[in-house]
């Protein structure tokens, strides 16, 4: 090894490490922004950032002081779901499993909502069918949407610790809006396909850019705009 290489070497030993120390920070910073708004509210709620080109994650319950590293091919318990989800989408960077009052209902009401609100489009994308199994976690998120039900339980996906946070904010408003609607018996449509089409499309190009960023061992930036 010539001194040029073991000095990039050790370069990258370091990024990655400062990477990793960085992220087990934003999961203490968004876990306590998702337990201030209730988002993270139920019994075994559980929150996990991934680590790049590590194949691991940090993850942890709401409760713990802090979060573990965890290889996402070593997931047992309430890991598993995350590793999961993670295993299906190489764009997804966070995850959130437990929801609010809203999201939790949504198991009540069919276990899907149609995309019937524009932001919802854009950033949560088509949900697929509720999961009875990890099993099925991976066929119900192809089609690149970042919000699933699964055992009953709301699990939102972001590309970043920031997104999530939104996505989960996001989803918590829409959810409350449908199941009030569906509850009082009022019609919910959803978008005309065209909107759909246009606001799945983006989520569809900014996904693909975090798969890339992963990829390379790098975190997803953020996205900007609608």
């Amino acid at each position: 090894m010539t001194r040029s290489t073991g000095s990039k070497t050790c370069s990258s030993w370091s990024d990655a490490m400062t990477t990793e120390a960085l992220l087990r920070q934003h999961w203490l910073d968004l876990r306590e922004r998702l337990q201030a708004k209730q988002l993270l509210a139920t019994e075994r709620a559980s929150l996990s950032l991934r680590i790049p080109a590590g194949d691991a994650m940090w993850f942890g319950l709401a409760t713990d002081t802090a979060p573990r590293r965890v290889p996402l091919g070593a997931a047992a318990g309430d890991s598993q779901v995350h590793a999961a989800a993670y295993g299906a989408r190489a764009d997804a960077g966070a995850i959130a499993v437990g929801g609010a009052a809203f999201g939790r209902c949504l198991a009540d009401f069919g276990g899907a909502m149609p995309q019937a609100f524009d932001e919802q489009a854009r950033h949560l994308g088509p949900m697929g069918p509720a999961a009875a199994a990890l099993n099925e976690v991976a066929p119900s998120l192809r089609q690149g949407g970042n919000v699933l039900m699964v055992q009953g339980r709301p699990v939102c996906l972001g590309m970043t610790a920031m997104r999530l946070a939104l996505n989960a904010e996001l989803f918590e408003k829409c959810a409350k809006a449908y199941v009030l609607a569906v509850a009082g018996g009022g019609p919910v449509r959803a978008l005309p396909w065209i909107v759909r089409l246009v606001a799945n499309r983006r989520l569809h190009k900014d996904e693909q850019r975090a798969k890339q960023r992963f990829a390379q061992g790098l975190l997803p930036e953020e996205t900007k705009g609608y």
